[in-house]
């Protein structure tokens, strides 16, 4: 049997009449059928209502995904947001305590661009919610023009830490990867170590060292490109095979 991997979604409004909808980008569906050969299961952004410890139990691996959405400032006393920036409390409140659980449990965590956010709050950091206006920092914001492959392209270089789970799979000290951001880390989250870094300074990638399974995040989106980047495959790869042995196991218990 194939591992169950979920996938988080947003709570977004649709259609004529603006109903509630809970979403994730099809991009994570794809990587999870054609990369990681599990079974995509989409959790909702139910707030209060998700039953935490039931998703532990029965998921083999979670990835938190990206977002135009920012993670709201009161869980990091942070400043408020300014006016017009979307937030997703919804989301916030299925996200942090799940990202938690699965930690703490062992279930194999893979945190992407809103989701990378979501894993330094989770776990008791802070954030900047506008890189591009502090000092000596780049624009890692999303290019807003409909050609995909400008869109979704490699950005910047990021240096990777010697020695890390990063540079084992991507068998380099160096990579280019794409930039869809706005926010990022202002204070690391007690635990985590940062794997990566921008040239500007901003944490570009954070885990957990030592920790029971696979707990990783990168601020920027392997699941876009891996059918022709090899490096972004290999990060895929890393975190199925974290979800493999993990659902292995549970099987064998």
């Amino acid at each position: 049997m194939k591992p169950l991997i979920g996938i988080s979604c947003c709570n977004k409004p649709f259609g004529t009449y603006a109903m509630p909808n809970h979403a994730a980008s099809d991009t994570y569906v794809r990587a999870t059928d054609l990369v990681l050969a599990g079974v995509p299961i989409l959790i909702p952004a139910n707030g209060k209502k998700a039953d935490i410890a039931s998703l532990i139990a029965r998921i083999d691996g979670f990835i938190f995904t990206g977002s135009r959405s920012n993670v709201c400032p009161e869980l990091y006393n942070g400043p408020p947001h300014a006016p017009g920036t979307p937030e997703d409390t919804l989301r916030d409140a299925v996200t942090l305590p799940l990202i938690r659980a699965a930690i703490a449990a062992g279930v194999p965590v893979l945190a992407i661009c809103r989701g990378f956010q979501e894993f330094n709050v989770a776990n008791g950091g802070s954030l900047h919610q506008r890189l591009q206006d502090l000092p000596g920092r780049i624009d890692h914001s999303t290019p807003m023009q409909p050609n995909a492959r400008v869109r979704t392209g490699k950005a910047h270089m990021v240096r990777i830490a010697a020695g890390s789970w990063l540079q084992r799979a991507a068998g380099a000290t160096e990579i280019a990867v794409n930039s869809l951001h706005n926010e990022g880390v202002a204070r690391l989250a007690p635990g985590l170590v940062a794997d990566a870094v921008a040239p500007d300074g901003t944490i570009e990638a954070i885990s957990v060292p030592n920790a029971r399974a696979f707990a990783c995040a990168l601020q920027w989106h392997p699941e876009y490109d891996w059918e022709t980047d090899p490096v972004s495959r290999r990060i895929l790869e890393a975190f199925g095979a974290a979800v493999a042995d993990h659902a292995a196991a549970l099987r064998h218990c």
